[in-house]
């Protein structure tokens, strides 16, 4: 798609609009606290031909943590129905810049997509440009998706717990640096404020800027200031497995190859009593 496989710009995407093998996704989700509908939003504009996908409606619902991937068949039959199948160039965006999106683009690629990206700035910057917009309702034929789930791709809190035990992988939370000191309150009730002890935190604010990633050297010293070592495994997480998945992005985009993502994240972590919880700054 371009130089950097993970990354569309929005000229190369309106050149492309009309590639029968391409298929656009919004995938803006908000936290509520943003008072913003996703669906609502997407009902009265988006890119030509593109689909709404809801990552709380395509998620487990048999588990009451927040839009936890699905299994593979579930998955596979819900973006099939979208219209989304094998052999496709997937495109993703959300109405924030960069928020939910990484996170759709994760998902795909853990179910075996290859030819995803990010569409660079998302629907911001699309209408900022002046670039095609409409409200005419997207009709795409159902597809064949066949799922190819990498396990490699999804930490559990089992996972997370012995890579912290032995020092195999390094932890890397996106959320803000007062959630993760214990300054702050956790925006989800129930859930005790800090870090997972031996964690790192990049919050994901620090990799992007106005909606866009910053550029690779500017990755790379972010991580290197937060004492990421960039040759050691790295596995992301955050409130809810969303912003992980800017950092995930963000690796990727500096040539740091990462693909894995603590799906229960903070909302997993803080909310059990056998889970242990560090305050303060992280431990260099």
């Amino acid at each position: 798609m371009a130089a950097n496989p993970d990354l569309v710009s929005t000229e190369w995407l309106e050149d492309h609009l009309s590639a029968p093998d391409l298929v656009v996704v919004d995938a803006s989700w908000y936290l509520p606290t943003q008072n913003r509908d996703a669906k609502a939003e997407y009902a009265a504009g988006h890119i030509p031909g593109a689909v709404h996908l809801d990552i709380d409606e395509v998620s487990d619902h048999d588990d009451p943590l927040p839009h936890m991937l699905p299994r593979p068949e579930p998955f596979a039959r819900a973006v099939g129905a979208l219209g989304i199948g094998d052999g496709m160039r997937m495109v993703v965006y959300d109405g924030l810049g960069l928020f939910s999106a990484p996170r759709v683009w994760w998902m795909l690629r853990a179910f075996g997509a290859r030819d995803v990206a990010v569409l660079e700035g998302g629907a911001p910057k699309w209408r900022a440009e002046g670039r095609p917009w409409t409200d005419e309702p997207t009709r795409r034929r159902p597809a064949t998706f066949t799922p190819r789930f990498d396990h490699g791709a999804v930490a559990s809190r089992e996972d997370i717990a012995r890579m912290l035990a032995s020092g195999s992988h390094q932890v890397v939370d996106a959320r803000a640096a007062d959630r993760f000191r214990g300054d702050a309150p956790e925006p989800r009730p129930g859930l005790k404020a800090g870090h997972m002890p031996g964690s790192l935190n990049v919050p994901w604010s620090e990799v992007q800027s106005n909606g866009t990633l910053r550029a690779p050297d500017e990755i790379r010293a972010a991580f290197a200031k937060a004492g990421v070592d960039l040759q050691r495994p790295i596995v992301t997480t955050c409130g809810s497995g969303v912003s992980a998945a800017i950092l995930t992005l963000a690796l990727n985009s500096a040539g740091v190859p990462t693909r894995t993502v603590y799906d229960g994240s903070w909302a997993e972590w803080g909310g059990r009593d056998d889970c242990p919880v560090a305050t303060g700054d992280a431990r260099r």
